[in-house]
């Protein structure tokens, strides 16, 4: 609660409000929710009113948190909620649903988007949509409490070693 509330604060004085950002994302059987997590860029627009780059008003402390995924703390109340579980695909935004195949998509949203998953702690952000879909679509075929809390170790580890799951 105290960390929360320390994230709170420094978001508030190093990018501004509001402190939590939220987006429509797809959950269990396609119903949209509004995933939340604190912010991590600044709303700096050009002169003609259009958002910069993400790589130009991502903050320092925007990439701290990222890189430890204290953002993603305020997702936990997605999971109260019953919108997102701890374990399970990561809710990708709409745009990405042209990346899937139509039977892809639905088996995706066959389950509870989760806050953690297996392509997050096997290849992070910066694996290709390809293999992203085939680590989704694996742990929706062998997804199991055991399963989940291996991947919740994996996520653990991951984050205490700045993503060293090896």
């Amino acid at each position: 609660f105290i960390m929360c509330l320390t994230i709170v604060l420094f978001v508030k004085i190093k990018i501004g409000s509001p402190i939590l950002f939220t987006q429509p994302r797809p959950g269990l059987n396609g119903s949209i929710f509004n995933m939340i997590k604190f912010r991590t860029m600044t709303n700096e627009r050009d002169l003609d009113g259009d958002l910069l780059p993400d790589s130009v008003r991502l903050t320092k402390f925007g990439k701290f948190i990222r890189s430890t995924s204290l953002d993603e703390l305020p997702g936990l109340w997605n999971v109260i909620k019953g919108d997102m579980s701890l374990v399970g695909p990561r809710p990708n935004v709409f745009a990405q649903q042209e990346l899937y195949s139509k039977s892809e998509w639905e088996k995706r949203n066959s389950v509870r988007p989760g806050i953690t998953g297996l392509a997050q702690v096997l290849i992070r952000s910066s694996g290709i949509p390809d293999e992203r879909t085939r680590l989704d679509l694996k742990y929706i075929d062998k997804q199991s409490f055991c399963y989940d809390i291996y991947i919740i170790m994996l996520t653990i580890k991951q984050v205490l070693f700045k993503g060293d799951t090896n």
